[in-house]
């Protein structure tokens, strides 16, 4: 399954790696942002949006998250070298991975982020803290399932 995803990071190399790795995954880009007004202009076209936590405006990333997963229904994984940020979790998303981090390490965490999307079972990456259900978008459909 592939997926549009958004890559929301202010430094251009680690935007344009990610991408990459992307693209090799078999996803679609949809593009960078690198402040959330960029973020926003893009988010109707994004299905997941991988999120840094301090952007070209700021530390607009927590709320942003927020705003995607609540407002345009964005599958949100933050990556960032400032987990401790995010307290306990943002409402409406999955979790955070920390910066710095490996190829395989980013490709599990998005593999698993397509599956949360897709409502299919999966593991997440061993460095990937997930945010408790009350924080995420999923919810029980009554057969055992999260959607």
């Amino acid at each position: 399954m592939n997926c549009k995803v958004m890559v929301v990071e202010d430094e251009i190399f680690v935007a344009t790696e990610i991408e990459s790795m992307l693209e090799e995954l078999g996803h679609q880009p949809i593009g960078i942002a690198m402040d959330s007004a960029s973020a926003l202009d893009l988010a109707q076209h994004a299905e997941i949006a991988l999120v840094d936590l301090n952007l070209r405006d700021g530390p607009t990333g927590p709320s942003l998250g927020k705003i995607l997963a609540e407002q345009f229904g964005v599958t949100v994984l933050f990556i960032t070298a400032n987990p401790s940020q995010l307290g306990d979790g943002v409402p409406g998303t999955i979790g955070v991975l920390p910066k710095p981090v490996m190829d395989e390490e980013l490709s599990e965490a998005v593999r698993y982020a397509v599956a949360r999307r897709h409502r299919l079972a999966a593991d997440p990456p061993t460095r990937l803290k997930l945010f408790g259900a009350d924080n995420c978008n999923d919810r029980d459909d009554g057969f055992g399932v999260t959607a």
